[in-house]
């Protein structure tokens, strides 16, 4: 679940199998009563809206981290402090050492964080010069570039295309965050 609109129709797919949810956020949901749970129906209704079911611990973790980093990124007010590294907040954050974060991630999705990281990150970007809100050192400062030049030359090595020419291109851009 990467948005809003995913946790309602995460919400009224288990609700419509008479589940009490007690909780849910991006990833992840908390059943009030586990007892009666029929997984593979579970699964089904899941799928059939693009979501799947994660039961095992390695991809819990991964989908906690996941949702962490894209929490982090697109955060008005961001939890990491001024010189954090985001190492040490997912560290923190997930309660695990980072060295078994990173090998757990490598393993199961065959990137490093911080790929991931810099592909949430322009994914972001992409977003808000679509916008046309912010001014592109605005973008940069609020993502924590150390400078424009730095987001320039990262966002062109990856789209091939300088921000501005991005800007100009008139047809869809942007991928979903689940294919990022």
């Amino acid at each position: 679940m990467v948005c809003d609109r995913c946790i309602t129709a995460v919400r009224n797919e288990l609700e419509s199998l008479g589940l009490a949810i007690e909780h849910i956020q991006l990833g992840e949901v908390d059943i009030v009563s586990k007892n009666q749970l029929d997984l593979p129906l579970i699964a089904q209704k899941l799928q059939a809206q693009g979501f799947e079911l994660i039961d095992d611990q390695k991809s819990q973790l991964i989908n906690r981290l996941k949702s962490t980093i894209i929490e982090e990124i697109r955060s008005d007010q961001p939890h990491r402090k001024a010189n954090e590294n985001f190492s040490s907040y997912l560290e923190h954050e997930l309660d695990t050492d980072y060295t078994q974060l990173s090998k757990t991630f490598s393993s199961l999705e065959g990137r490093t964080i911080e790929k991931y990281i810099i592909a949430q990150k322009l994914e972001y970007v992409k977003e808000l010069l679509i916008y046309n809100e912010l001014s592109l050192s605005e973008i940069a400062w609020k993502l924590n570039y150390s400078s424009v030049q730095y987001l320039s030359n990262q966002f062109k090595k990856a789209t091939g295309l300088t921000p501005s020419s991005f800007k100009g291109l008139k047809y869809d851009k942007r991928k979903t965050l689940d294919k990022v």
